[in-house]
């Protein structure tokens, strides 16, 4: 039998919507945020030539190409927000890396909000110092091109440095605002927008190639069918659980006695989200990254960046070996079943057949290692769908499949999912109000 809440949520309709006024003001909100978002990313940095910019870029599209989908093409344009919103999310893992060892951070995050917003400040700090090192980098490999830059030198270095930090700090301050004035995670919303707004784009640009020939029609439907498909299987396992039964016993407060109930307990069949792939191509594009803009390279660093080229099968090994390694090692960090065993107990709850306390986090453990196994394989297949792609068909597909659809994907159901939860709010309060005029009436 549906309970009380998903019988409201069936009964959601457009007359709801339109009467939800702070509902209609945040999604406002939301939007005019991601256009000012937009309108940076063709914003160009002061004494760039964008001719030879491009020709650079078309040259090393495939080092460039991954980092230009999440700054939805602010990279390719050299605009001020080329950085995008990368170093935040760089330096929020980090920090989420060090809270399980440090045991400082790990008693702030423990200490409810006012912890919470100290490791928030602790995140900017390192936000900016990456975002420094970052633009930084960029600047000096911009001047190394030797004709992309009008006139090198420190005021340039200084210039981009300055205009990129700027750029990521800014799109950090859009992104905390966007979580809470608008609807949905701010930071996930600007990337979820940088690859939506490319969109069009690589459709159009796959659409030519199977209309000169390069991509036979037969092959092109396929990849479109394929990638429906995998839309269909991230919303499925984005959408799995494993729910563990939680009982809990008969207990009396004064004179009462209340019925022992039932809930569960439920374990995502993919904890980690797309920190897993985000993190693993960012450590592999590192060397790539740094010999892109070199003009005389060493043989062997030549010879290290083609072997970890996309496509290439030492790139799509460790690319898995590291999508898997990260899936556990971050389920690890954001879920402590030791803890939650105790809180459990705490609160008098037990899983049927098991012991409270150690025995029960064992369980919990033994769980979420197996359902983790599946999330990682099945993370895995997705990101390594882009790379098989560019392995056979020699072209980028990086909008059309992998991380980027994982991203749309899992971004697009948190959202709905939120504009759902202020809808049912909505009701709720209309349904108080209508209760209480009532009340009065009688």
């Amino acid at each position: 039998m549906a309970s009380a809440a998903e019988q409201l949520a069936a009964n959601l309709n457009f007359g709801a919507f339109g009467k939800a006024e702070d509902l209609k003001k945040r999604l406002w909100f939301t939007l005019g945020a991601l256009l000012v978002y937009r309108l940076g990313t063709y914003i160009p940095l002061p004494g760039i030539d964008p001719e030879a910019l491009r020709q650079i870029f078309n040259a090393n599209q495939g080092v460039l190409a991954m980092f230009n989908v999440f700054a939805g093409g602010a990279v390719g344009r050299m605009a001020i927000f080329a950085l995008n919103i990368m170093p935040y999310i760089s330096a929020s893992i980090i920090i989420q890396l060090l809270t399980a060892v440090v045991p400082e951070l790990e008693k702030l995050k423990k200490d409810g909000e006012q912890g919470r917003k100290q490791i928030n400040q602790y995140t900017r700090y390192l936000t900016v110092v990456l975002a420094v090192f970052q633009s930084w980098g960029i600047a000096v490999g911009l001047q190394s091109s030797g004709t992309v830059v009008a006139n090198p030198g420190v005021f340039f270095v200084m210039s981009t440095v300055i205009t990129l930090t700027g750029g990521t700090m800014f799109m950090m301050w859009l992104g905390e605002q966007i979580t809470q004035r608008g609807v949905g995670n701010g930071i996930s919303l600007i990337i979820f927008a940088g690859i939506v707004a490319e969109l069009p784009s690589v459709l159009a640009q796959a659409f030519e190639l199977g209309r000169q020939g390069v991509i036979a029609t037969p092959l092109l439907l396929a990849l479109l069918v394929l990638i429906a498909f995998t839309i269909v299987i991230i919303v499925f396992f984005e959408r799995a659980q494993r729910r563990l039964l939680i009982q809990y016993p008969k207990r009396q407060q004064g004179n009462k006695v209340f019925e022992g109930n039932s809930s569960h307990l439920p374990l995502k069949l993919n904890t980690a989200g797309v920190i897993p792939p985000i993190f693993a191509s960012s450590l592999l594009l590192l060397p790539t990254t740094a010999l892109s803009f070199q003009t005389n390279p060493a043989e062997w660093l030549r010879l290290t960046a083609q072997l970890l080229g996309h496509g290439q099968p030492l790139f799509m090994a460790l690319y898995a070996l590291l999508i898997i390694f990260f899936c556990f090692f971050y389920t690890a960090i954001v879920f402590n079943p030791t803890e939650t065993a105790d809180n459990l107990r705490k609160y008098g709850g037990f899983i049927p057949g098991i012991r409270p306390g150690e025995k029960t986090a064992q369980y919990i453990d033994y769980v979420l290692t197996r359902i983790t196994v599946v999330g990682a394989a099945y993370i895995t297949l997705v990101c390594l769908l882009p790379e098989v792609l560019i392995g056979q068909l020699g072209q980028s597909f990086y909008l059309l499949g992998g991380t980027s659809l994982l991203i749309v994907v899992t971004v697009t159901l948190d959202t709905v999912a939120q504009v759902q939860g202020y809808l049912l709010a909505h009701q709720y309060e209309g349904l108080i109000k209508k209760s209480q005029l009532r009340g009065k009436r009688r």
